[in-house]
C-alpha cells in the first residue's frame, strides 16, 4: 500500500517538474525571440549611421573627436556578442549619437539639410521601434526571470542550467520642454 503511495507521489513530482521545465524553455525561446527583434532593429540603425556620420561631417568638419567616437561605438556593438554585451554597447552607441545630435545643433545648414532630416527621421523611427520592442522583451525577460527565482521553479532552473536574462535599460536623458516664446 505505502509503495503505491511513494510511487503516486514521485510520478507527480516527475510531471510537476517536467511541467516547470517546459515552461522554463518555452519563456527562455520567449525572451531570445524578442532580443532577436531588437536586434534587428539594431542592426539597421547600424546601418544608418555611418550615413549619418557623413552627413554631418560634411558641415562640421572640426568634431572630428565626436564622429570617432560614434564610429566606435556602433563597432563595439556590432562586435558584441551575447545579449548584456549588446546591451551595455547600445548604451554606449546611444551616448555616442545624442552628442553628435548636439553637434548637428550648431550648424543651422545641416538642421535644414535635407539628408540630415530624412536620415534624423528614420533614426528617431527606428528609436521608437527599438523602444517598443525592448519594452515586450523586458516583459518577457521579467516572466522568464520570476520563473527562475520563485518556488519551486527554481530548484528545477538551478539543476537544469537556467540563468536570469539581463533587462536591456536604457539612461534616459532629462529633456526640458522648449521654451515658447510669443
Amino acid at each position: 500500500m505505502w509503495g503505491w503511495i511513494i510511487l503516486i507521489i514521485v510520478v507527480i513530482v516527475v510531471f510537476a517538474g517536467l511541467g516547470i521545465y517546459n515552461s522554463l524553455v518555452k519563456n527562455r525561446v520567449v525572451v531570445r525571440e524578442a532580443f532577436s527583434t531588437i536586434d534587428i532593429y539594431l542592426k539597421k540603425r547600424y546601418d544608418l549611421i555611418p550615413n549619418l556620420v557623413e552627413t554631418v561631417k560634411g558641415y562640421a568638419t572640426h568634431e572630428k573627436e565626436t564622429f570617432e567616437n560614434v564610429t566606435k561605438a556602433r563597432n563595439v556593438a556590432m562586435a558584441a556578442s551575447d545579449s548584456a554585451g549588446k546591451i551595455e554597447a547600445n548604451k554606449q552607441l546611444s551616448q555616442s549619437l545624442m552628442n553628435l545630435f548636439a553637434v548637428a545643433e550648431s550648424y543651422p545648414d545641416l538642421k535644414a539639410n535635407v539628408n540630415f532630416l530624412d536620415l534624423q527621421g528614420n533614426l528617431s523611427k527606428l528609436e521608437e521601434e527599438i523602444a517598443f520592442s525592448r519594452k515586450y522583451y523586458n516583459g518577457t525577460v521579467r516572466v522568464y526571470n520570476t520563473m527562475v527565482q520563485q518556488v519551486p521553479s527554481n530548484f528545477v532552473a538551478s539543476l537544469t542550467g537556467f540563468n536570469e536574462e539581463p533587462f536591456f535599460e536604457t539612461e534616459e536623458v532629462s529633456k526640458t520642454a522648449p521654451e515658447v516664446k510669443f
